[in-house]
């Protein structure tokens, strides 16, 4: 057992000891700027694409579809507002999302509401899907995208995403999907299942913070946000993250290594988790499966959810009650809202994302740890 548990994977992962050593020769011996005519620069530009050709191999893409980032908001604000940009020149302002997406997906809409746009939120059923009929009714002739995350970051429902790119193939628009969640253990291919954009971000899965990727099927032109230079093809100004790339493409082709055990071992103690805490009176579980692996999130309505948090943390355990972007907002969790939980039940939820470092003991711990704080800390029933 060790002495810290640390359950908020969905937050933020360590990065790998492999990954670490293939980024460390990238900050102290071979730092040219890959834009530079001189060998040292001519090394760099190399390693970048050899981590361009690898991330394109692991999603099915092509090398050239392949933009590096600073990460998943960045990701998500480039599909949408570099789309709705290119939509707006041939007359088209609609885009078509979910109301349990990423903040930086909903707040890219928002603003682009404030711009003229039209912005349909799909409603999320009560174990939190939206479904290819949803999608299909509600495109329209002026839709220029439709963006629904792969799986969610609170509660870990994964969409049926290749469905909802064939219907979008079909009606000829664009589909993007936030893979960020999934990608350290869901299987991705762009081509297969019908994605035209995709977002990811290294450190959700063993990498470094601070790099992401835009994957964008060759003939789509989203504007560009970052101008400047003529980096990454002149679609994102901005002296590339060598190692960030290099580190990325290195998480990105271990998570494909022996991921189904690691899926099953993982989900087994999740589920074990969920065993535990249902036991609980009044405790809800929030979404539904197919989840990822390691998700589980909780309400039990009568707990302040801060209240929890702190609880398990003087106690040796990292958890979370939603995203980390909306951390201490004071707000109940807007996925939360959407599946149809009352602001009580969503103020009162806890999200435990496991990983392999969890052992058995650690579950049998933090169960334990957190069974006794919420019967400590409920103020009603």
């Amino acid at each position: 057992m060790s002495s810290f548990i640390y359950a908020d994977h969905a937050a933020t992962t360590p990065v790998h000891p492999a990954v670490l050593k293939a980024m460390l020769p990238y900050f102290s011996q071979q730092y040219g700027n890959p834009f530079s005519l001189y060998r040292l620069g001519r090394q760099a530009k190399a390693a970048l694409e050899q981590a361009r050709e690898s991330v394109a191999r692991c999603l099915g893409a092509l090398p050239e579809e392949i933009c590096f980032t600073s990460g998943g908001s960045e990701g998500d604000n480039w599909a949408v507002k570099g789309m709705a940009l290119a939509g707006k020149e041939a007359g088209k302002l609609h885009i078509l999302t979910t109301a349990f997406e990423h903040p930086a997906l909903l707040e890219s809409c928002k603003f682009l509401e404030t711009q003229g746009y039209r912005v349909t939120y799909l409603p999320a059923s009560p174990k939190g899907f939206v479904s290819p009929e949803q999608v299909e009714a509600a495109i329209d002739e002026d839709t220029c995208l439709v963006s629904v995350m792969y799986a969610n970051n609170e509660t870990g429902t994964i969409q049926p995403v290749q469905e909802i790119g064939a219907v979008c193939r079909n009606k000829g628009v664009p589909f993007h999907t936030d893979g960020v969640q999934a990608a350290g253990w869901l299987p991705i291919n762009v081509q297969a299942q019908n994605i035209d954009l995709l977002t990811l971000s290294a450190h959700k899965l063993g990498g470094p913070k601070g790099v992401g990727v835009l994957y964008c099927k060759k003939g789509l032109s989203p504007h560009s946000l970052i101008q400047g230079g003529k980096q990454e093809k002149g679609r994102r100004a901005g002296t590339e993250n060598v190692a960030g790339a290099v580190g990325l493409a290195k998480a990105l082709e271990l998570t494909r290594q022996n991921q189904a055990r690691r899926c099953r071992e993982v989900a087994a103690k999740r589920d074990w988790l969920e065993g535990q805490f249902s036991a609980l009176p009044g405790c809800l579980i929030n979404g539904a499966d197919p989840r990822l692996p390691g998700h589980l999130n909780l309400s039990f309505p009568g707990v302040e959810g801060e209240s929890l948090l702190l609880y398990l943390d003087a106690q040796g355990i990292a958890a979370s009650s939603g995203s980390a972007c909306s951390s201490g907002s004071g707000k109940p969790s807007h996925v939360l809202l959407a599946l149809g939980r009352s602001e009580k039940e969503a103020k009162g939820s806890l999200r435990l994302s496991i990983g392999e470092d969890l052992s058995w003991e650690d579950c049998r711990r933090l169960a334990e740890t957190a069974k006794e704080a919420v019967k400590l800390l409920r103020y009603d029933v």
